[in-house]
């Protein structure tokens, strides 16, 4: 009998939205380019599943620790005509979690760059390596993508099995956390500190030691943001957020304003006067939108100093309009990020957190078991923790 593990799947009903038309190849993979617009009425289960076995060029990872990402939540939720939240690519039933690390337990027979025993993380995105896009470096664009946790099994689960070219050991952080358990939990927030990291220094280039950051949302990938920039040397570090709790860890991890929006609507203020005020009236040299919410655009372009940048992380299915005259008189950059992989952002996290520059584990606000993973997703919807982790 095939080895059992037991792992947290998620299932949903394949019926699309009226007038979305989904493509041949979707209808014959279930893999969704949108997964908002056909799956239905999705549901998390905790089940007994096989236990993956190694290809020649893979490994299998006892799980040690996965975080709940807000994709997970919206995966998870649904609208009120009953089609998940996630706008993103989707093929159920997968094993959701992507933010995760663990120890290789078996490898492959030709695999020789790791070994049973080393500490790993491991890439979200699974790119090809051969198509054009991938041969042009967009990797995180992959004409043949496969996204864990999204499309292949991913880290709510005792074991997972992955190809060897997606890990990136994470044993030096023992030097930095004298803990095993402490080193997991720092390997599990390498994904988010990630895709922060590609938005910020990779796609829109960083800014200037002494630049003015401003960062919109401060769930994790925020977090992760005001972190890296005060590493980076920020002048200033603004946030936004509305959520009591979380404007309140945003001040912990090196925020130096943080403002409630809804209050200052009260107020009869607007986000881009706070942030012209804060700034001297010069604007913000970098953006972030982590919020997911594409209405902030008229906010974000009123604030651009001249030369600013915006970079766009936060994922939602709706439009919004914007003016490029600030853009033009300002000579203003908007850069799109997606992923993780492209000019390897996991490298350079991990060179951070083994240097001390930051320690991802503070934004961990909650922890369960595998077996809690229901309560935890429950949690999550709250809104009110930073990151809840998984542990198995």
């Amino acid at each position: 009998m095939p080895e059992k593990m037991l792992a947290a799947v998620l299932h949903g009903e394949w019926v699309p939205r009226p007038g979305y038309k989904p493509t041949p190849e979707e209808e014959k993979t279930r893999k969704a380019k949108h997964g908002s617009r056909v799956w239905k009425n999705p549901t998390l289960k905790l089940e007994e599943i096989e236990r993956p076995k190694p290809g020649p060029r893979q490994v299998v990872i006892r799980v040690k620790a996965c975080g709940i990402c807000g994709s997970d939540v919206h995966m998870y939720e649904k609208d009120e005509e009953g089609y998940m939240l996630y706008p993103g690519m989707v093929r159920l039933p997968v094993v959701i979690g992507h933010e995760l690390s663990g120890e290789i337990v078996e490898v492959g027979s030709e695999v020789t760059e790791l070994k049973p025993g080393d500490a790993v993380t491991c890439v979200e995105m699974w790119y090809c390596g051969e198509c054009v896009n991938c041969r042009r470096g967009y990797f995180d664009h992959c004409i043949n993508l496969e996204e864990m946790g999204f499309t292949k099994n991913g880290g709510f689960a005792e074991y997972l099995v992955v190809d060897a070219k997606y890990c990136w050991k994470i044993d030096e952080f023992l030097n930095v956390y004298r803990s095993e358990d402490k080193m997991y939990e720092a390997g599990s927030l390498i994904e988010p500190f990630s895709v922060a990291y590609k938005a910020m220094f990779i796609r829109a280039g960083g800014f200037l030691p002494g630049g003015y950051v401003v960062v919109y949302g401060c769930g994790p990938i925020g977090l992760a943001c005001i972190m890296l920039a005060k590493a980076a040397g920020a002048g200033k570090v603004i946030a936004f957020e509305v959520i009591p709790e979380r404007a309140e860890l945003a001040k912990q991890v090196g925020a130096d304003y943080v403002f409630n929006p809804i209050e200052l609507e009260k107020q009869g203020k607007s986000i881009h006067e706070v942030v012209l005020d804060v700034t001297g009236g010069v604007g913000a040299d970098l953006q972030v939108e982590a919020a997911g919410y594409p209405p902030l655009i008229t906010e974000m372009e009123k604030c651009l100093s001249v030369g600013g940048k915006i970079t766009w992380i936060g994922r939602a299915d709706r439009e919004a309009p914007t003016w490029f005259e600030y853009f033009q008189i300002r000579s203003g950059q908007i850069y799109g990020s997606q992923g993780h992989v492209d000019y390897a952002p996991f490298m350079w996290v991990i060179r951070l957190i083994a240097s001390g520059r930051i320690d991802p584990t503070k934004i961990i606000t909650a922890r369960y078991k595998l077996s809690e993973v229901l309560q935890a997703m429950e949690r999550a919807r709250l809104r009110k923790d930073a990151k809840i982790t998984i542990k198995p």
